[in-house]
């Protein structure tokens, strides 16, 4: 079913995990979340077109993505989980943020279109805790009424890696039902009351298209990306929302990006927000052993932050503003050598 929709975002995967296999003048290493990997693999394109230079990103999953550059064995790691400060300094590690994106609830359910069904976060709370157990459920039913929902079993799809991608999501669950806080709560890995887990946003996506009256969660980018049908969302306000670029900027717009990198962005007030909103972060360790490979990671994400937001915008993500590069950037010049020198 959809074979030719789920094969995009392999392809796309595919790309992200080893974007260019030709030696060139620099080849750096990053792995981690899945949420972010269209765009580093639309964004690692470009920058080889323009430089020569090439970049291999390993979609694994935000959990595998600190683990590895934890160990120091790739030149950067990528999370949907922002790491506090404690853990940070800890590991001697720095954080930025690169683009903003929407996690989606996404259904496959016969005759029920994109944007048709709506959900409140209780409501999903209650499906991934196995309270809410088939589709034509009162509760469901009651605000979808204009739509046919079958009487049939409801099939959870949740995420089988360590994800960032998860993250938001159970801290989203988290803040809107008490008894998902309780037994559940939230991480880029938990002990999940029911479901099939895949592996990667690509891996739900594909689950999800395969299972009839299944539900699962994505990065908004694969959804779109498979044609799949994602659910309109109550936020916080009460209003049932589209997960589109300006509902996730809505929601971006009350970070507070010169406090701290460490921002989640989920359940914010706004009538326009969406509820689970997330940014995505780069790691990187702040003494570098190998500074020309550090400064080649600065050198990509510099050309990205200047010439990919169009890209970012065209697979529905938020670029960061430019008062928010800036602080970036001014971030970098804390990176050093072993030598003590600054990398840039």
């Amino acid at each position: 079913m959809k074979i030719r929709s789920t094969t995009a975002i392999i392809v796309c995967t595919l790309l992200s995990t080893s974007v260019i296999s030709n030696a060139s003048a620099a080849n750096i290493t990053g792995a981690g979340a899945s949420f972010p990997a269209p765009i580093y693999s639309k964004w690692a394109d470009g920058y080889h077109k323009a430089t020569g230079n090439e970049i291999n990103y390993q979609s694994i999953g935000s959990g595998g993505g600190i683990k590895q550059i934890k160990s120091k064995t790739v030149d950067f790691g990528a999370s949907d989980m922002p790491l506090s400060d404690d853990e940070l300094n800890k590991d001697g590690l720095m954080q930025f943020p690169t683009v903003i994106g929407g996690v989606v609830p996404v259904v496959h359910i016969q005759g029920v279109a994109p944007g048709k069904m709506k959900m409140t976060g209780q409501m999903l709370a209650d499906i991934f805790l196995g309270k809410i157990t088939r589709w034509n459920d009162p509760a469901i039913k009651a605000i979808n009424k204009d739509i046919s929902l079958p009487d049939a079993q409801i099939t959870v799809v949740r995420r089988a890696d360590g994800s960032g991608t998860t993250f938001i999501f159970t801290n989203y669950l988290s803040k809107v039902s008490p008894e998902w806080k309780s037994k559940v709560g939230e991480g880029t890995a938990v002990n999940w009351p029911i479901g099939s887990g895949g592996k990667g946003n690509e891996g739900v996506s594909a689950f999800v298209q395969r299972l009839d009256n299944s539900i699962g969660y994505v990065e908004y980018a694969y959804a779109k990306q498979n044609k799949m049908s994602y659910v309109l969302l109550g936020n916080k306000e009460g209003k049932f929302i589209e997960p589109v670029a300006e509902a996730f900027k809505s929601a971006a717009s009350h970070a507070d990006w010169s406090k701290s990198f460490y921002q989640i962005l989920t359940d914010e007030p706004g009538a326009q927000s969406w509820p689970i909103t997330g940014a995505t972060f780069i790691l990187m360790h702040k003494i570098q052993d190998k500074p020309e490979q550090a400064k080649n990671v600065l050198k990509f994400f510099e050309w990205s932050y200047s010439k990919g937001d169009q890209d970012a915008q065209n697979l529905d993500y938020i670029p960061m503003p430019d008062n928010v590069k800036n602080a970036i950037k001014v971030q970098w010049n804390a990176l050093k050598g072993v030598d003590g020198k600054a990398i840039r």
